[in-house]
């Protein structure tokens, strides 16, 4: 079983800059003190409004940058564009709506397969890596097998949100829900990451499903480093995912 990687969303550091105006903070800082303690990779949504990261962002982190970034956009002719100008190592197609206060649940591939197909085969070819970010579903899982992904990366919301309401029936059956999908894609050929919601208190029971291979954190670690400092914060988020890990080690044996 290989270290569970760890991917620092760096998005609401631009959204703290952007409710006073200005350049600070930047989010390229929070992204380079972020790789400074170990993050294995960074990622960004450039969103059609522009409510947080904006174009400048995108062009300083691809700067600044040593480790990889996901590049977190819609299925738009114009992030396409800024997708094959930039070639990041990775694109995450996800859903966006604009009243939405943040992403609400995964992509509906299997209704827009074919779209979805012709979309991400320019990036691709680009030698970018392509992530659908995606509900737990099976359906929706083999669409985006068939039309080339690379990656799926599994909404958590929903079960965090179970968690924090303490509705641990419903956290259960979402995270089993999880667990299943993450075989099913793991078996197709897909490379499986999760994310969305995660905090201390829940990632655990994720962070031990042997199939995912990345996390991808954000407001919580933003948030939590008001407190702690980035780096501490990380450390403790990077601690649980590795004991997590190495329980479902031992358990395997």
């Amino acid at each position: 079983m290989s270290k569970l990687r760890l991917g620092v969303n760096i998005d609401h550091v631009a959204t703290v800059r952007n409710a006073r105006g200005g350049n600070t903070p930047d989010p390229t800082r929070a992204a380079i003190l972020a790789q400074d303690a170990g993050a294995d990779g960074i990622t960004a949504h450039l969103r059609e409004d522009r409510r947080h990261i904006g174009d400048a962002d995108i062009e300083s982190l691809m700067d600044a940058l040593t480790v990889p970034l996901n590049f977190e956009m819609a299925a738009t002719d114009e992030m396409q564009k800024i997708a094959l100008r930039h070639k990041p190592h990775a694109v995450c197609i996800v859903p966006e709506k604009r009243e939405e206060r943040t992403t609400e649940g995964g992509l509906e591939v299997a209704r827009e397969e074919n779209q979805l197909a012709h979309f991400i085969a320019p990036l691709r070819d680009a030698g970018c890596r392509v992530s659908i970010f995606i509900a737990a579903d099976q359906r929706q899982i083999e669409a985006a097998h068939r039309i080339g992904a690379q990656v799926i990366e599994l909404h958590t919301g929903a079960y965090c949100d179970a968690h924090a309401e303490g509705d641990f029936e419903k956290r259960d059956v979402e995270l089993e829900k999880m667990r299943a999908m993450s075989t099913f894609a793991y078996d197709l050929g897909l490379e499986v990451h999760a994310g969305h919601g995660l905090t201390y208190d829940c990632v655990k029971p994720v962070a031990a499903f042997p199939e995912v291979m990345e996390l991808n954190i954000g407001h919580f670690l933003i948030g939590e480093s008001i407190f702690r400092g980035l780096a501490p914060a990380m450390a403790e988020m990077r601690r649980l995912m590795d004991e997590a890990r190495a329980h479902q080690v031992q358990q395997s044996q």
